[in-house]
């Protein structure tokens, strides 16, 4: 599979997945369908389906043109989400296989940010999984529709993807991220490296997509509660905080929002 980030909006990405055959071609989280198409249209690709993270009009904008140019293209999302994502046409509930251009994905549903959310998993090959807005390079998402025991579920459904996993999100926030990890995590090595890299990237233009779930696990303080060094950090912040996975997750949460 061949993973193609199309800058979308002011930070966003949409993915567009070649198949196998090099001719067909389906799109994960189309927020606007003219760069996705002309893209499409550059390639010689014939467009088959959208994947939907989730209702966020900054991940579904563009499904209903897309649907007026492609006609009979499959639009695909999350069965808790049926009434809110544009143009739909296939919904799947978690762990449902499914099959887009020649590709063979799996749903992985993963509610905080939103009660709907979906990743995409790729297996085959080099595996990837498509995050949307619930696993960002050293982040996730706000928790919109759901709570921090919640989100601490879902981003663990994502941990356990095997390490070399890709991982392609939703947003371009990586060094804002990654400056927020490295003030809770000083001592972290493998953030330091990461951040000093990420910095270069971005001081060329370059995207940061995308991350492995080694990387997340090393580097992204929402899966590193358990981290000695964040829990004290967080404790020197929040006294009073109770000394519980949960209560940590949730005060690291109110520390990023108010970044």
């Amino acid at each position: 599979m061949d993973v193609v980030p199309i800058p979308l909006l002011s930070d966003n990405y949409g993915y567009l997945l070649v198949g196998p055959d090099g001719e067909r071609a389906a799109v994960v989280d189309c927020s606007d369908a003219r760069p996705v198409l002309r893209e499409v249209e550059r390639r010689g690709l014939r467009l088959e389906a959208i994947l939907s993270t989730h209702h966020h009009f900054d991940h579904v904008g563009g499904n209903e043109d897309v649907a007026r140019a492609v006609p009979g293209v499959r639009v695909i999302g999350s069965r808790a989400d049926r009434a809110r994502v544009p143009a739909l046409t296939e919904a799947l509930a978690d762990g449902e296989s499914f099959a887009v251009a020649g590709l063979q994905g799996r749903a992985l549903y993963i509610p905080a940010h939103t009660s709907g959310h979906l990743a995409y998993v790729f297996p085959d090959g080099e595996p990837s999984v498509f995050s949307g807005d619930t696993l960002f390079a050293a982040g996730c998402g706000r928790l919109f529709e759901g709570s921090p025991a919640q989100m601490m579920a879902s981003l663990g459904k994502l941990a356990a993807l095997p390490d070399p996993t890709r991982v392609y999100f939703g947003h371009e926030y990586t060094l804002k991220n990654l400056r927020f990890a490295h003030e809770l995590e000083p001592g972290n090595r493998a953030i330091a490296a990461k951040l000093a890299h990420v910095e270069r990237l971005r001081a060329e233009g370059q995207p940061t997509v995308p991350s492995t779930i080694a990387e997340e696990k090393a580097t992204n303080p929402f899966l590193r509660w358990r981290s000695a060094e964040l829990r004290a950090g967080i404790r020197a912040r929040f006294p009073d905080v109770v000394d519980d996975d949960v209560a940590i997750f949730a005060k690291t949460r109110e520390l990023k929002d108010a970044y």
